[in-house]
């Protein structure tokens, strides 16, 4: 399947993006656990999150959904929690489809639970590496194996009798500190993870909110033991899929866009931060806070940028928004270096590689890096047929290049943006004036 981009003389509009897809993964495992009812509103209505509400049904947690609200595009999730104590055995494999943050976090869940389980994926996910999450899991006392050496899916595991660990990340990951958080809500004793840079605290926060001994002091993370309390969650539109429009907005010669009711998690806002830096004209206009989120309008205009160097503790707080990132560096003036973002090799495909083949066809000056790129800019980009290879953030990227693109560009494989925008066509195109 094919999607067609023409260019756009003009683009003007407003957009209030999807829910969170983190925040989302997150109110329907901490919901199953808690005690009591929680409510989500805006819940994110996207592959990935079904791969996950799926996987804590069959694990017996009951969650009714219902239609959007007015004026929301998310769902509303009613969660029966269950507890710790309440989830049962799966009568079956539980496949998280290609969602990373599923397979994570999920495993953290089950290191705790004192049943066999086994957990898989698609073809993609399936490829992607699971060490990281099985060595400090084994550390606690859960048996986890997986295949190639314990090093790739599917994950097969029987979980119980955790006793809390100091552990340090060897590589800065929100999904694995909040995998081994989970793990600790069922553990022995205190647990404690050492990040070697802050990365997103959504964890964190909601499990602050839902009565969790939690402490956080500059990047480390402690938990006890202990029951959740339920919430009523309205989940804030997602940074990473707003971060398409913010760049579009900046690089395109006549553009104004405002995206609404984005969340603005000070771990999520990298792309912001390095847009500004670039020289954009971005303008954040805080709300009232959607929970424990804050959250803002933001508003970027046709801006005149120059390259810049990304690297180290940046990283994680825009691993997500790379290609576009990339994207921008091809209409900036100068170099753009892209270092220390070796996780890319092992996204939904190897975004560095993929990201240089596919914005070369444009036109794109780019030097592929082992952990990252360079793009020489700036440099006019000319459409072309390309292919999302299966990566929604890719697909998104080369949608967005080809409103800036001269003549047609084509995108295979488009539709898996529905992993976590799934109305991301729609909204492109209504951005047009001209």
């Amino acid at each position: 399947m094919v999607y067609r981009v023409q260019a756009a003389e003009s683009l003007a509009g407003e957009i209030e993006p999807p829910g969170d897809k983190s925040i989302s993964h997150r109110t329907a495992m901490l919901g199953g656990l808690a005690q009591g009812t929680t409510t989500v509103e805006n819940f994110l209505h996207g592959e990935d999150t079904e791969a996950t509400m799926n996987c804590l049904r069959s694990l017996g947690v009951e969650i009714h959904v219902e239609a959007p609200c007015p004026g929301s595009r998310g769902l509303r999730l009613i969660i029966n929690g269950r507890g710790r104590e309440g989830f049962r055995e799966p009568r079956q494999v539980l496949d998280v489809r290609n969602s990373g943050t599923t397979m994570r976090m999920m495993s953290g869940v089950l290191a705790s639970m004192p049943f066999s389980s086994v957990l898989t994926g698609d073809d993609s996910l399936i490829k992607r590496p699971m060490r990281r999450i099985i060595d400090p899991l084994r550390l606690m006392g859960a048996e986890i194996y997986g295949r190639d050496g314990d090093r790739y899916p599917p994950l097969e595991m029987r979980g119980g009798g955790l006793r809390g660990i100091e552990y340090t990340l060897p590589v800065a990951s929100a999904q694995v500190k909040s995998a081994v958080l989970l793990a600790g809500l069922g553990a022995e004793g205190r647990t404690v993870v050492h990040q070697p840079w802050a990365t997103r605290d959504h964890t964190e926060r909601m499990l602050q909110a839902m009565g969790a001994d939690i402490s956080v002091s500059d990047n480390s993370v402690s938990i006890a033991p202990g029951p959740l309390n339920s919430l009523e969650i309205n989940v804030p539109g997602d940074v990473s899929s707003a971060a398409a429009w913010l760049v579009l907005a900046a690089i395109h010669p006549d553009a104004r866009i405002r995206l609404r009711n984005v969340g603005v998690n000070p771990g999520r806002i990298g792309i912001v931060h390095v847009l500004k830096s670039m020289g954009a004209s971005v303008t954040m206009e805080e709300r009232a806070s959607a929970g424990a989120e804050p959250v803002a309008d933001i508003s970027v205009d046709s801006s005149s940028l120059s390259g810049v160097s990304i690297r180290g503790e940046t990283i994680p707080n825009v691993i997500d928004e790379i290609p576009l990132i990339a994207l921008a560096a091809t209409q900036a003036d100068g170099e753009t270096e892209i270092r220390d973002a070796a996780e890319l090799r092992v996204k939904e495909s190897d975004r560095i590689a993929t990201t240089a083949c596919e914005l070369r066809k444009l036109g794109a000056d780019i030097e592929e890096l082992p952990d990252g790129m360079i793009v020489r800019g700036p440099t006019p980009l000319n459409g072309a047929n390309c292919e999302s290879h299966g990566d929604h953030r890719l697909a998104m990227t080369l949608g967005v290049a080809g409103l800036l693109a001269r003549s047609e560009t084509i995108v295979a494989g488009h539709e898996c943006v529905a992993v976590s925008y799934p109305g991301f066509w729609e909204d492109l195109e209504s951005l047009r004036t001209g």
